[in-house]
């Protein structure tokens, strides 16, 4: 006998972890990563705020493999609730 809810549960968790697993091991092998500009040296070393307990904040530059992964994850769920909906497929 099978518990319909938890089979649901259980197929939301083996789409939704190795999306995230792979979002966090792609992020973390293209940190380095980034579009270059005439003052990306400088932005990389430049310390714009300094915090209690050492912390810095600096205005690095966001890699762009990161902002493609962002985009198109939010691109993907956006269009599947569309097209779910579209199509009429009660969940």
């Amino acid at each position: 006998m099978r518990f319909f809810a938890l089979l649901n549960f259980q197929h939301v968790i083996l789409y939704i972890f190795p999306a995230l697993i792979f979002i966090v091991i792609f992020g973390l092998a293209l940190a380095g990563s980034y579009i270059k500009r005439a003052d990306s040296a400088e932005r990389l070393i430049a310390v714009r705020r300094r915090y209690p307990d050492g912390i810095e904040s600096k205005n690095a530059p966001f890699p762009v493999a990161l902002t493609l992964i962002i985009a198109g994850t939010v691109v993907w769920g956006v269009g599947y609730i569309w097209f779910t909906a579209l199509q009429g497929v009660k969940i």
